[in-house]
């Protein structure tokens, strides 16, 4: 796949302000700070297309981003972390889990994952969700350029075991470029 344009669409706080229609989503989830801004302005080549911010718990609404006029990439909350009160915290995760089993354009749930941190609790438990409600995700493992050898073996073995229905695995370096390709080759099969 080749990205030929990206533009930001519309937030919601809402499920009833969702876009309508059949376009395929392709989501991107992850604890808050695990690099999905980063991760989404790096494959289209857009630096502001998604805001960035070193404040985890930045992203509060569900963004929507229109890429080549066919597909949204959908940028959702961050869960695990944030600044913010308890309540807000549950309204998020209100937000997250009714999008995730409700919305049928869903294509494709992309969950980023510091590779540094595989597998934290928040993020098995978002693994088993998925599962649950039969979603279809893969994992990309990011700030892989992090890892030194070693630890990139070991995350990669852990991420096999505790995600073994995910579709795909890929190591990605929003700095180096390192994923990008593989990861846009995916996307390839949940677009149509």
């Amino acid at each position: 796949m080749k990205i030929t344009s990206a533009a930001f669409h519309i937030s919601a706080s809402a499920l009833s302000g969702l876009p309508e229609g059949s376009s395929p989503e392709i989501v991107f989830a992850g604890r808050s700070n695990v690099g999905k801004s980063t991760l989404l302005n790096s494959l289209t080549e857009s630096k502001g297309l998604a805001k960035t911010s070193s404040t985890p718990g930045k992203t509060r609404l569900i963004n929507y981003f229109r890429i080549n006029n066919e597909f949204f990439f959908v940028d959702l909350p961050g869960y695990g972390y944030a600044a913010v009160g308890q309540a807000e915290k549950a309204a998020w995760g209100d937000l997250l889990s009714s999008y995730i089993e409700r919305r049928y354009s869903i294509s494709l749930i992309v969950l980023l994952l510091d590779s540094r941190h595989p597998a934290m609790h928040s993020d098995r438990a978002m693994i088993e969700f998925l599962e649950f409600h039969e979603k279809p995700y893969g994992i990309v493992l990011t700030k892989y350029d992090k890892l030194r050898q070693k630890d990139k073996v070991h995350t990669r073995r852990v991420m096999e075991s505790c995600a073994a229905k995910a579709k795909f695995i890929v190591n990605y370096s929003s700095f180096s470029g390192k994923g990008k390709s593989e990861l846009l080759a995916h996307f390839d099969h949940y677009i149509c």
